[in-house]
């Protein structure tokens, strides 16, 4: 099962990209721009004539486009004649499948080493990336339950920071937020980030309710509850606090927790 940790490290090797292009553009401007070289109202010319800079730049586009044709061009005829042979085009498809409906493209690419064949890549060109994307945020799951259970608790402390302070109970999560200007007040007291006071937190939406009419003194309570902004993806299991600030939690299909749900210990 793949994890975000693939998609960055994916995300990281299309900016060493990006960072290795942009160097290669630096080099080819800073080369038409010296005396003897090309200028903007020179004839075009070919990629090859156009001195290292330029064919620099084309090969890293090319590869890490990962665009096959394009970077032979830039092979000289031995290497060509041998990168021909390490790159396989192939298809992957079900035993079952007689009408090709579950067919892959892939390219396999082999080296020589040490007087063997050895895989050096397998390149997919058709990928279900909307179910590899359900997959990586299920592996993650876990992690967003245990930030719900953090967020509620964080949310406890600020509400009762806010009734020793202002002996009563905030109105609604704004008034535990950071203010957005000048000092803390009983409008925004700075308990709690931004987001928080938003009802929102990683993947989780953050209810909060007074319980009974009234707001004042130490008797007044109230009841959180954490529940999945999408349901299986960003958590399955939806978290509730009762006014005596027992933890409960349970699969509730992305609705909200009660004090009925198993607690939590």
């Amino acid at each position: 099962m793949k994890s975000r940790k693939s998609r960055i490290r994916g995300q990281a090797f299309f900016l060493s990209c990006a960072v290795l292009l942009a160097a290669a553009s630096a080099i080819s401007q800073e080369s038409s721009s010296k005396p003897g070289g090309s200028s903007a109202s020179a004839p075009s010319e070919t990629t090859n004539s156009g001195g290292p800079s330029a064919a620099l730049k084309v090969v890293l586009s090319a590869a890490c486009s990962q665009d096959q044709t394009e970077f032979v061009r830039f092979l000289t005829i031995r290497n060509k004649e041998a990168f021909s042979r390490m790159f396989l085009p192939m298809e992957l498809r079900d035993a079952t499948d007689t009408t090709g409906a579950s067919v892959h493209q892939i390219t396999l690419g082999l080296v020589r080493e040490d007087g063997e064949w050895k895989l050096l890549s397998l390149g997919l060109l058709l990928l279900d990336l909307p179910a590899l994307e359900v997959e990586w945020d299920s592996a993650e799951i876990e992690a967003t339950e245990r930030n719900a259970i953090d967020s509620l608790h964080k949310v406890a402390g600020a509400v009762e920071a806010y009734r020793n302070k202002y002996l009563r109970l905030p109105e609604s999560l704004a008034n535990l937020g950071p203010p957005l200007h000048g000092a803390a007040n009983g409008e925004a007291a700075g308990f709690l980030d931004s987001d928080l006071a938003n009802g929102m937190k990683n993947g989780y939406a953050i209810r909060y309710v007074i319980v009974g009419a009234s707001t004042l003194g130490a008797p007044a309570k109230y009841e959180l509850a954490a529940t999945p902004l999408q349901y299986g993806r960003t958590g399955r299991r939806s978290f509730f606090r009762d006014s005596n600030g027992a933890l409960h939690a349970a699969d509730r299909r992305g609705a909200v927790g009660s004090e009925a749900d198993p607690k939590v210990e």
